[in-house]
């Protein structure tokens, strides 16, 4: 991932002086400030629950506190609809000003509306999340059109001179030949891509189509044999997470290095984990 000089200093700084201290240390803190979304994606379990909990916000302060607690230098804002949020645009302002690194993710249907209430800073990134191309986005989140949407969300962010990244998540009906010229579209619009596999959440509507293991490292095979091993396209992952992907890597979970802070609190033991 390129980031702006500034945030990359601190965020080195932060995990350097960590390690030689030999502390645990997370270097994301996950923020859900609110689960309520404009969308009804049926991969995602987070829309089911009922209003009381769908009505509730994290206040500005609580989302200050979060990362005070968590001491992480980035923040990456999810939902629910980020958008959604009336004190958005504050919690941003409020990180920034404390020189987090803020991934603001965003389905962008609300962000020509909302776009002026922020401005352009090396410490923020508008995510749009994009799963694919217009064929697999639209019916990835139960609705016509979003697709168009966001890359008009994407092109007026650029224009405004925001620093803009894509958020893709893929499923098994996914194919490497669309995903390889999707990724040659983004890579002509000059955004990054932080891809992922669907993630089996157990409240999710549609448990049909998430990736198991050995279909992803598959899928993802044979995608980047069409990209040169992935080095003709721009992602936000680490090469050593895009290995992972292929199956070239193992990993043990570590828990503690992406806290999640939702209005349930904090969830342990990790983000992914219901």
């Amino acid at each position: 991932m390129s980031l702006p000089l500034a945030p990359m200093l601190r965020i080195a700084k932060h995990a350097i002086t960590k390690t030689i201290k030999g502390d645990k240390f997370p270097l994301v803190l996950m923020l859900e400030p609110l689960l309520r979304c404009n969308l009804a994606c049926p991969g995602c379990g987070k829309i089911d629950y009922p209003d009381a909990i769908l009505n509730r916000r994290l206040s500005f302060q609580e989302c200050m506190d979060a990362i005070e607690d968590c001491g992480a230098p980035a923040v990456s804002i999810a939902g629910g609809e980020p958008l959604l949020h009336r004190e958005m645009a504050k919690i941003v302002k409020g990180y920034i000003e404390r020189k987090k690194f803020v991934i603001l993710c965003t389905n962008a249907l609300l962000l020509k509306k909302k776009i002026g209430e922020y401005e352009p800073s090396p410490y923020f990134t508008w995510s749009i999340h994009l799963d694919g191309d217009k064929q697999m986005h639209d019916k990835a989140v139960d609705q016509d059109g979003t697709y168009d949407v966001a890359l008009e969300a994407i092109k007026l962010a650029k224009e405004k001179g925001f620093r803009v990244q894509v958020n893709c998540t893929v499923f098994n009906d996914a194919s490497p030949e669309s995903l390889a010229t999707f990724m040659d579209h983004m890579t002509s619009l000059d955004v990054e891509v932080t891809i992922s596999p669907g993630y089996a959440y157990e409240r999710a509507a549609d448990q049909e189509h998430f990736l198991n293991r050995e279909k992803t490292k598959n899928l993802f095979r044979d995608f980047f044999a069409r990209g040169n091993g992935a080095k003709k396209w721009k992602f936000t992952n680490s090469p050593l997470f895009l290995d992972f992907l292929a199956g070239n890597r193992s990993y043990e979970c570590t828990p503690w290095s992406m806290p999640l802070r939702t209005v349930f609190g904090w969830q342990k033991p990790c983000y992914l984990v219901g």
